[in-house]
């Protein structure tokens, strides 16, 4: 792409980009530790990342085990875990505590599909409107004669191409994880 035109291919990745880590935060009835990466925990009066404050794994497919550093800070996750929208309900042995995942039903496969499905086309919506600003920008280059009819119509057909090619992958990222979330 013209480097007149980087920043909005940049813009561009950063959605898809964005989509990756929404996508990584719904849970397909497998044990994923990336599920946790948003949450907060209070350590000393900062709101810190689980992983800075305890070890997080996964020693079943359907389960992640967190052990905090410091035994106090058991509590503070608990609370982290229920506020969050995770849905799951933790146990502790006064050491480390659980996340045990139950499997999907049917029906919740297929609201999450349905979720993915929405996220993917809010990511596409987003794209083209960057599409919008790079034709809009070039318009006004052209407007102000900085640039010729010819580069109008080369930076629109390449603004159109990269438009083209984001979108392609947001549907293969959306198939994909579509898969992933009925594949029992």
């Amino acid at each position: 792409m013209d480097a007149r035109l980087e920043q909005y291919e940049s813009k561009m990745t950063k959605t898809l980009d964005n989509l990756k880590e929404e996508f990584s935060t719904i849970r397909a009835g497998r044990a994923n530790p990336h599920l946790l990466d948003k949450l907060r925990v209070d350590y000393y009066g900062t709101p810190s990342s689980l992983q800075s404050v305890a070890n997080v794994s996964v020693p079943e497919p359907r389960v992640i085990q967190i052990q905090p550093w410091e035994s106090k800070l058991i509590k503070d996750i608990e609370k982290a875990i229920i506020a969050s929208d995770l849905g799951l309900t933790p146990s502790n042995d006064g050491k480390v505590i659980r996340l045990v995942f139950p499997e999907l039903t049917e029906e919740r496969r297929k609201d999450l599909v349905k979720d993915i499905k929405k996220k993917a086309e809010n990511a596409k919506v987003a794209i083209r409107n960057i599409r919008r600003d790079a034709n809009d920008a070039i318009k006004k280059m052209n407007k102000n004669n900085e640039i010729s009819e010819d580069e109008v119509k080369n930076l629109e057909e390449s603004t159109q191409k990269a438009t083209d090619k984001y979108i392609a992958d947001v549907d293969k990222l959306s198939e994909d994880k579509s898969k992933e979330i009925l594949t029992v």
